[in-house]
């Protein structure tokens, strides 16, 4: 279980992120078309994994947006922004900010991402959803880089994140 804050009051996730070295979980997320994606469809692909509570509210909606400004200049590399928002929240938020080079992925159906990959909060007024998180994984699925964002309002850091990627 991670602590982590929320305006200076703690926390709790329900694990772990997946550690550095280790082979990611596969996951079924729902697109924002309703089908259903997996992390083998990304297989072969450098995967970033943006992961916050919801696109609507401000630090999400600024992390889908840097991660979208700077997934254009990544070579073989995937974006997905995860969160347990409906697709259909997540396709109106990138429909009106013209977000075009990252994938929306929703855990709203079953939440299994969140306890798999040990973010799924436990307590407070954000719990059942995600803590903000990046993974990032290389194309064979491991895990190369990981940061559970430790005040939730705050930024991940996208440098460091990055920078894991051209290691």
């Amino acid at each position: 279980m991670a602590a982590i804050t929320l305006k200076g009051n703690s926390i709790h996730t329900t694990g772990e992120l997946p550690k550095v070295g280790a082979q990611a979980p596969d996951f079924k997320l729902v697109k924002t078309d309703l089908s259903e994606s997996t992390l083998s469809d990304y297989k072969g692909s450098n995967v970033i994994l943006n992961i916050f509570p919801s696109v609507d509210t401000g630090t999400c909606a600024a992390s889908v947006r840097h991660f979208n400004k700077e997934a254009s200049e990544l070579k073989n590399t995937k974006v997905l922004c995860i969160s347990r928002d409906l697709p259909f929240a997540q396709a109106r938020f990138c429909g009106a900010e013209g977000i075009e080079n990252v994938i929306n992925l929703s855990d709203f159906a079953t939440g299994d991402f969140g306890k798999d990959y040990g973010l799924t909060i436990s307590d407070g007024p954000l719990a059942h959803l995600h803590s903000r998180a990046v993974i990032i994984l290389d194309a064979s699925g491991k895990v190369i880089y990981e940061e559970q964002v430790p005040e939730i309002v705050d930024e991940p850091n996208y440098k460091a994140a990055l920078e894991a990627l051209h290691s």
